[in-house]
């Protein structure tokens, strides 16, 4: 488990599970704001948390009606506080992918390049893998060289389904 993810569960105060076509979804808030949203199965997902189950949680009732008008194609855009739990490089990548818009991806390459680190891709790939804000904080618009598909922490079918969902992938 990573350092984010273990952050995250010291300092979560509510959660909620959600269906979605991609299979179910944990949603993890702290005092400050989203911090997780993990696919079942997923690389670094939590297990079960010690915070309450609240589904009528303001901040997750929210965060559960966006992604259902995110997966119904209705809106890809999500506006809720954001608490990212990771290293300064991790969250610096993580503001980066925010930057991404709908529809489009990004190399790893490219994010380096913008982070002024030129050299740093596989770091970058590194940090995308432990993005622990799926969807919202899109790392499944990053690619590899040359648009390949590389890995998906929530797997690379849902990343595929992701991005077409989004109309990057025909």
């Amino acid at each position: 488990m990573s350092t984010a993810t273990q952050s995250i569960r010291a300092s979560c105060t509510a959660q909620a599970t959600i269906d979605s076509p991609l299979g179910p979804l944990l949603l993890a808030r702290t005092a400050s704001g989203l911090a997780g949203v993990w696919f079942e199965g997923q690389k670094d997902h939590p297990g079960a948390l010690d915070a309450p189950v609240r589904p009528r949680d303001a901040l997750l009732a929210h965060v559960a009606q966006q992604l259902r008008r995110y997966f119904n194609g209705r809106s890809a855009r999500f506006d809720v506080p954001l608490d990212l739990h990771g290293t300064p490089f991790q969250k610096a990548v993580w503001h980066s992918l925010l930057g991404i818009a709908c529809g489009t991806t990004r190399s790893y390459g490219d994010i380096a390049r913008e982070l002024g680190a030129p050299n740093a891709a596989r770091a970058v790939g590194a940090a995308v893998g432990k993005n622990p804000v799926s969807v919202l904080v899109p790392c499944h618009r990053v690619v590899g060289r040359r648009g390949a598909l590389t890995g998906y922490a929530g797997g690379v079918p849902r990343k595929i389904a992701l991005l077409k969902l989004e109309g990057a992938l025909v």
